[in-house]
């Protein structure tokens, strides 16, 4: 087990859907599986698509479990809440449980990245010294395209930590958006010639955080509360800082340990924000795919550089698994089975998150687990599999 696994361990789809969505939680406590009128009602069963989380252990009871969301352009296909938030209340996962996102957090780091692009105050060849003018030299080299690409060759901080104390609390032993800076500020070097390869950087994503609230003089989840989560009526969503933010409807993390459910919900790295600090629901995701899809807060045009995939002249993306990728701004690029999409997953302590968009069949799939043993990224290729299959 490396350091890295050890910290870890150790420690949008409109008005209609979302109305859609909103009916049903004033339903009973079961989450109903909604079917498209029309066309879809005939080629898209609830069932199957159901089969694929039951064959994963989500049945429900009192267990970690999973909500879930299949919907496209004309409304829901399939939607559910499989188990519990958390094993003190047991209350029943539902569309507004809030999760927490992990590296799915790094698309809303992206956008408010770009809206300060949008209002001239960034641009994307701006270097890391010209806004931490502190910086060691080596930052020069770092623009923020490279920081947002996954392309600055920033040690990563995880392994720059001092090894934590397990004697402590994990909340006293958390590092924050500042110590990593300062970390960084330490090191007089990049892995690599910054630009040349592919690694991803949560250390790129915390820094990106801290040059939002430097450029807007607004605290990081400030920033994406004003620009991003209360224009789209993400009323629920947060970038969480603990002792300031409360996380409404909040799930906590889980992990099996032997046969027994245990609460691992933080870790020494779960403090840190433009890297994975944000929770929401499938009922406010739901309000943001349908700003992605209309454009809402970024034109077309000014939605591209995040939707280019970054091209390296040594070595090559790769997804979480190793295999060949594709990457832009927070958002992995590369199809599957010849459906173009964006899709990012989440892993930390005790959860596991994807949204996965196909862009060509306006199908989005999203996952939220609260338990560490699922890979949501795979379940929802399956559900994909399915979907194409049905829509033939």
């Amino acid at each position: 087990m490396n350091r890295r696994e050890w910290l870890r361990i150790s420690g949008l789809i409109g008005g209609a859907l979302a109305s859609a969505i909103a009916s049903a939680l004033d339903k009973p406590r079961t989450v109903p599986r909604m079917i498209l009128k029309g066309s879809d009602a005939n080629s898209v069963r609830s069932e199957a698509i159901d089969s694929v989380f039951a064959a994963a252990g989500m049945t429900g009871g009192n267990i970690p479990g999973a909500a879930v969301l299949v919907a496209n352009n004309r409304g829901v296909l399939f939607w559910r809440g499989y188990g519990v938030a958390d094993l003190r209340s047991l209350r029943m996962i539902d569309a507004r449980t809030n999760f927490r996102l992990a590296s799915v957090t790094k698309q809303f780091t992206a956008m408010a990245i770009m809206l300060l692009v949008q209002d001239g105050k960034l641009h994307y060849d701006d270097h890391l010294t010209d806004i931490f003018p502190e910086f060691p030299k080596y930052g020069k080299a770092i623009t923020m395209r490279n920081l947002l690409n996954h392309t600055s060759g920033l040690q990563d901080y995880e392994d720059l930590m001092l090894s934590p104390d397990p004697a402590l609390p994990v909340e006293q032993i958390q590092i924050h958006d500042a110590e990593v800076l300062s970390l960084l500020k330490q090191q007089r070097s990049t892995k690599f010639t910054s630009g040349s390869k592919w690694a991803y950087s949560n250390s790129g994503y915390v820094l990106l955080g801290l040059i939002i609230q430097r450029i807007s003089g607004k605290a990081f989840p400030d920033f994406l509360n004003d620009r991003i989560f209360e224009p789209l009526n993400m009323s629920n969503t947060v970038a969480y800082v603990r002792g300031k933010d409360d996380v409404p409807n909040r799930a906590f993390g889980h992990s099996l340990e032997g046969n027994s459910w245990m609460q691992t919900d933080q870790s020494p790295t779960s403090a840190t924000l433009g890297d994975g600090g944000v929770y929401s629901s499938l009922e406010d995701l739901t309000k943001w795919d349908q700003a992605l899809r209309q454009n809402t807060l970024l034109s077309q045009r000014e939605m591209q550089p995040a939707l280019t995939p970054v091209k390296v002249s040594n070595g090559q993306v790769t997804g979480p698994d190793g295999s060949p990728a594709a990457y832009g701004f927070g958002w992995f690029l590369n199809p599957y089975r010849d459906h173009q999409r964006m899709w990012h997953y989440g892993e930390t302590m005790g959860f596991r998150t994807t949204v996965q968009r196909f862009i060509a069949e306006n199908l989005t799939i999203i996952i939220l687990c609260n338990r560490a043993d699922l890979n949501p990224s795979a379940l929802a290729l399956q559900v994909a599999d399915f979907v194409f299959g049905a829509l033939r």
